[in-house]
């Protein structure tokens, strides 16, 4: 990380899949981090692997004001449910994060003069009509469909800090992340890589919805943190796309997956998921420019690394 370097950060949503890598990775480079989560989607073992990395964390919802007595370099805020199944199950809880959450997280930040990254998703862009997709490319995105809970959250959300940093001078930043995987992942949060490797341990063959020719762009965890760590540090607001521009099929994710795991890679078609895009592939030219950031774990690697870090958390202490 270049630039600006935080001593202390506050990261909302630190207990989430993405939240977790970020958090212990400040952590272990000397930053004094404090978890904000409500842990309604948190993994189970979320909190005891932060507080093992030298974490703080405090159970609260970023729909209330946020108060912190410390010092605060930094605000990342992350706080959102992200997978499918949970943000329908949380729907307004949802909005109220991309709402309420992110004018808390931004207030918090003016208040302690720090700088402010809005975790926001390649769902803006819809099922798109450009592609690959651009940060100038406004999307296509319906604002009553079965993803709108999500995809309106987090566009309110990009409109909010744009606004919020124009008036009060707020040095805030938005990263639009594609698709990312990893160690860490609930089994049951229906996202594809966590649903293909469950089944494919199970025996059963992965079910993929629709003909499994829509395309993905699969970004390693570890990639997507150094990604954000290094737009935070950058004085461009953004928005800027953090993902792999390496696309592929989720027919071809979950034959990948089922190959490593040693199982035959025959998928189970289900109908269609209603919108869901068709095709995903970020151009991440601006990434590249300004931060001179890429991703460096290609999908076989990232995959496997995966599979190898989730057996050694199965396995029984000895």
């Amino acid at each position: 990380m270049t630039g600006h370097r935080p001593r202390t950060a506050v990261v909302t949503g630190g207990a989430g899949f993405i939240g977790t890598h970020l958090c212990t990775r400040l952590a272990a480079d000397g930053v004094q981090v404090l978890c904000i989560d409500d842990l309604s989607t948190a993994r189970e073992d979320a909190v005891t692997r932060l507080v093992a990395a030298g974490v703080t964390v405090a159970r609260r919802s970023v729909t209330a004001p946020l108060h912190v007595d410390e010092p605060v370099d930094a605000v990342f805020h992350l706080a959102c449910p992200a997978s499918p199944v949970d943000y329908r199950r949380l729907s307004l809880e949802t909005l109220d994060a991309g709402a309420l959450g992110t004018r808390n997280a931004l207030a918090l930040a003016r208040r302690h003069g720090a700088r402010f990254l809005l975790a926001s998703t390649s769902e803006v862009y819809g099922d798109p009509a450009v592609h690959p997709q651009t940060e100038d490319y406004r999307g296509d995105v319906d604002p009553v469909g079965p993803r709108s809970m999500y995809d309106e959250a987090k566009r309110f959300a990009e409109a909010y800090t744009v606004a919020y940093g124009r008036r009060h001078g707020t040095h805030a930043v938005i990263a639009r992340i594609f698709n990312t995987y990893g160690p860490g992942m609930r089994a049951d949060d229906g996202r594809m890589v966590p649903t293909f490797l469950a089944q494919a341990r199970a025996g059963a063959p992965p079910t993929v919805h629709g003909d499994g020719t829509q395309t993905r762009s699969l970004c390693f965890v570890d990639d997507t943190v150094a990604g954000l760590r290094a737009l935070i540090a950058h004085d461009d607001p953004g928005p800027v796309n953090i993902g792999n521009p390496e696309e592929v099929t989720v027919r071809e994710v979950a034959e990948r997956i089922c190959r490593l795991l040693g199982r035959a890679p025959e998928p189970e078609f289900t109908p269609a998921d209603p919108g869901d895009p068709r095709r995903r592939r970020p151009d991440i030219t601006r990434a590249r420019r300004l931060l001179g950031w890429r991703p460096t774990v290609d999908l076989d690697s990232g995959l496997h690394r995966t599979i190898a870090a989730e057996a050694r958390a199965a396995a029984p202490a000895v």
